[in-house]
């Protein structure tokens, strides 16, 4: 049997194209009274996905085969028909199907009314060019029989069908629309608007008041925001037919006694209309929300799922708020949901701290906690630049969301050092004022391998400690060495967006947090304020020249480095690899060259020292200058795709 090896650019493009690069098609539904899909025929790849919008009478989307148009193939797509006066103006509900597969997929409109599909009204994706052509289904169509199926009043299946109500929007006491009516399976998504409102769903009989039921019913949070749209959005799921009602909870301006209520299965006839619940509404007592939200719903923040608040206020600070990097919360504060939410989970609940700390520990938390002080600011200043600057549409949005999880997770991970230093009443170390991160800022590109170059700081002196601490303070594992996982795979999502391996080595390398630090202070302190912690060294940063790369392996197999002036004596490069491996070479006098040893792989750091064959642990007793990382080989050569 025989192996094609892929080439790291094949992998990272691979893996970005299935992670990030999904399109979202819309294809509109009789839009201007035509029967007619628009774009009629298109082309999709996997992970794509499909979004039909609908316009005037009633429409649907089926799927068939291609030799029966017009009747709905076994388990096939449907959307469920969806009413609309408008011919201009899309229904609040829309129907999206996620493309898995590149084989010609079949769809008609099934309205009986007027025969559409006979009528010519269909839609292909991924039709073949030559023979089963999109043409030639058309054409099939316009002779099928009649009538076409389902029928009306048939639920939707395989995709989502969304009803999108607006909440507070153009600054008006109402939800855009107010009074619908819609399918069982149905997800209904309230998007929130300015200024501060809230989703409680109440009985007929009780307007302004949550229903009182078993179980309950769905409660959203209050949303303070003056961001239109506030990407704040609540979504319940229709399960049944039966009538709900809703309102605003507000009492400032008495919003739901305003109007602000709506309805969705509402009766149009009798004394249980949206109508007779507006009237009741007005005269209600005053509002009331109860004290926890969300319940039954799912509350999303630019599309990351919120859970409890411990309240019924959402604090919808984000990761574009600046002061996140320089203010250090006490220990019993949990950052914002939003924050939590983008992370995964919020800080630990119990540490299991020892009942003391010993000097080595904190000088050593204090460090990782001086790394993560960068590490956060750096992350900060990219995302924002990401997700509301420069950089806005370089990458996808599932890119940046991931990303905007790597920020989050950032925060996170300081607080393990920042909340056991003052559990035991040490000092936090202060935020460097002003980083010197012009360079690693200037594109999105530098910013990355900048990032990269934090994450394998922080994981090799996170190693580092927990060597060192394991003995004297053995609560510490479990603390550190439980965030090394993320900040692993996040480094791997880099490495491959800069068409590398995702895991080059078998380990991650470590390095002394001595090392680790004065990496940071040599490259980007700026003034005293960005100094490492008391009695930290730092070290010149260590200058490679140039690189000897061996064309057919892609290898580095020589450097070239600047000599700190005043340097005398021999010289040595201390190869820090994978965990457990550290190879030193001789530095020639002459050329200032020194060989890479040829059992590398991946990342390693390069330290200039005046001594070799001395131990990691004491490694910052001979450096000269350094650390410096270099991407050394992988695995398999480079080839063209």
């Amino acid at each position: 049997m025989s192996w094609r090896r892929p080439s790291s650019l094949a992998l990272g493009l691979a893996f970005l194209t299935s992670l990030s690069a999904a399109a979202n098609i819309e294809v509109t539904v009789g839009k201007d009274s035509k029967l007619e899909f628009n774009p009629a025929s298109i082309k999709a790849q996997i992970g794509d996905t499909i979004t039909y919008k609908f316009f005037s009478k009633n429409h649907a989307v089926a799927q068939s085969t291609f030799a029966d148009p017009c009747h709905i193939q076994d388990n096939g797509i449907f959307s469920g028909f969806t009413p609309n006066a408008s011919p201009d103006v899309a229904a609040p509900t829309d129907f999206t199907i996620t493309v898995n597969d590149t084989k010609p997929l079949w769809f008609y409109c099934p309205q009986t009314n007027g025969n559409h599909c006979q009528s010519g009204m269909v839609h292909a994706i991924n039709a073949p060019d030559t023979g089963n052509t999109f043409d030639a289904y058309k054409a099939k169509a316009q002779q099928a029989a009649t009538p076409s199926t389902p029928p009306v009043g048939t639920l939707p299946v395989g995709g989502l069908r969304k009803l999108h109500i607006d909440v507070g929007a153009n600054g008006q006491l109402m939800f855009s629309p107010n009074n619908v009516t819609e399918l069982v399976g149905t997800v209904v998504e309230f998007s929130y608007n300015p200024a501060n409102h809230s989703i409680v769903q109440s009985s007929f009989d009780k307007p302004c008041q949550p229903i009182d039921r078993p179980g309950g019913g769905f409660v959203a949070p209050f949303v303070p925001t003056q961001q239109s749209p506030s990407g704040v959005t609540f979504e319940v799921t229709l399960t049944n037919g039966d009538p709900i009602w809703f309102y605003c909870a507000q009492t400032k301006k008495s919003h739901c006694q305003s109007g602000m209520v709506g309805s969705i299965n509402a009766a149009t006839t009798g004394d249980k209309t949206f109508q007779a619940f507006q009237g009741l509404a007005a005269k209600a007592p005053p509002s009331t929300i109860g004290s926890d939200a969300p319940l039954v719903g799912a509350l999303k923040v630019n599309g990351t799922f919120i859970g409890d608040l411990g309240g019924t206020v959402l604090d919808t600070t984000t990761l574009n708020d600046p002061s996140l990097g320089s203010n250090i919360p006490p220990p019993n504060m949990t950052y914002p949901p939003y924050i939590g939410g983008m992370a995964g989970g919020n800080q630990p609940a119990n540490y299991n701290w020892s009942a003391s700390i010993s000097d080595e520990a904190v000088a050593i938390l204090q460090a990782l906690q001086y790394i993560d002080n960068f590490i956060v600011v750096l992350l900060l200043d990219g995302y924002n630049q990401m997700s509301q600057g420069a950089w806005t549409n370089v990458y996808p949005g599932s890119i940046t969301q991931t990303l905007g999880s790597l920020v989050a997770q950032s925060l996170i991970h300081r607080r393990t050092y920042t909340d056991s230093l003052q559990h035991f009443g040490k000092d936090v170390v202060s935020v460097c004022a002003k980083y010197d991160t012009a360079d690693a800022l200037k594109d999105v590109d530098t910013w990355l391998e900048t990032v990269l170059t934090g994450l394998h700081l922080s994981l090799g002196a996170t190693l580092d400690a927990l060597s060192a601490l394991a003995i004297s303070d053995p609560w510490t594992t479990p603390a550190l060495a439980t965030g090394l996982g993320s900040q692993a795979r996040m480094s791997a999502l880099v490495n491959m967006m800069q068409n590398h391996v995702a895991a080059a080595a078998p380990r991650e390398v470590l390095i002394p947090t001595s090392l680790a630090t004065s990496y940071i202070a040599s490259h980007y302190a700026q003034d005293s304020s960005c100094a490492p912690p008391s009695k930290a060294k730092t070290f010149p940063a260590l200058v490679i020249k140039d690189k000897t790369i061996q064309p057919d392996t892609n290898r580095v197999t020589a450097i070239t480095v600047e000599v700190p002036s005043g340097t005398t004596g021999g010289l040595f490069i201390a190869w820090l690899g994978p965990w457990g491996g550290l190879s030193y070479t001789s530095v020639d006098a002459t050329t200032s060259t020194a060989a890479v040893p040829n059992t590398l792989s991946g990342h390693v750091w390069a330290v200039l020292t005046n001594k070799d064959g001395v131990k990691a642990d004491d490694l910052d007793t001979v450096t000269v200058a350094g650390p410096e990382i270099m991407w050394v080989s992988q695995q398999w050569s480079v080839s063209d795709l």
